[in-house]
């Protein structure tokens, strides 16, 4: 008997969007809104967002980690994970997947995120590694991508902050991730492209590899 088991080739490719600059709430509104009503068929979506400056605050997240925000909004939303501020020239990636189709808990899913970032800086030459305690990205101990994710009937939202080319000072206005003192960094800082859609287009293969999507 033939085995029906689905492998890499048959899953469709994720579709990437490219959204621009957008204010975060209509967007998270709009990738929640579509996850609940995904039938389960539908191509995955991959999306790429910049957004103006605003600090999000997490399910377990406390507002004693929110130093003192200024003028910059403090949202609380329904990712895990405690609070991150999003600006201009970070790279937000939002992975919009069907966890069930491509076999992936969620520890494996942040494991593949993390890695596929760590792949792109090493094409920089940028060492950079994850923590097991401390979910994210760093090089020599400041955090260069946080993450912080969303299940929904065995789908995705939310996702991935990537440092690129930013006004870093916001986050001395909080304890980034809920950790007092946490130093973070940004590519350009380490030597790597300035320009986000460039670090975008260089992600994006090893996303598709790491997630386990067939690849060209």
């Amino acid at each position: 008997m033939a085995s029906t088991a689905t492998t890499s080739q048959d899953i469709p490719p994720p579709e990437f969007r490219e959204l621009g600059r957008r204010d975060f709430d209509p967007v998270w509104e709009e990738m929640k809104q579509w996850t609940l009503a995904r039938s389960g068929d539908e191509s995955d979506r991959i999306w790429q967002v910049e957004h103006p400056p605003v600090f999000t605050l997490g399910l377990a997240g406390k507002r004693e980690h929110v130093l003192a925000p200024g003028d910059i909004p403090v949202i609380d939303i329904d990712r895990g994970g405690q609070v991150t501020y999003h600006g201009p020239g970070q790279l937000v990636v939002y992975p919009l997947i069907n966890l069930r189709r491509l076999k992936l808990g969620v520890r494996a899913l942040v494991e593949a995120l993390e890695q596929a970032v760590i792949d792109t800086l090493a094409g920089y030459g940028i060492d950079a590694a994850n923590r097991r305690d401390a979910p994210g990205v760093y090089v020599e101990g400041r955090k260069i991508a946080a993450l912080g994710l969303r299940v929904r009937n065995g789908c995705t939202y939310h996702g991935l902050a990537f440092n690129v080319n930013m006004d870093l000072e916001p986050f001395q206005r909080i304890n980034p991730c809920g950790y007092e003192g946490l130093e973070v960094t940004q590519v350009t800082d380490l030597g790597g492209p300035a320009d986000p859609m460039t670090v975008w287009r260089d992600l994006q293969p090893h996303l598709l590899r790491r997630l386990g999507y067939p690849t060209p």
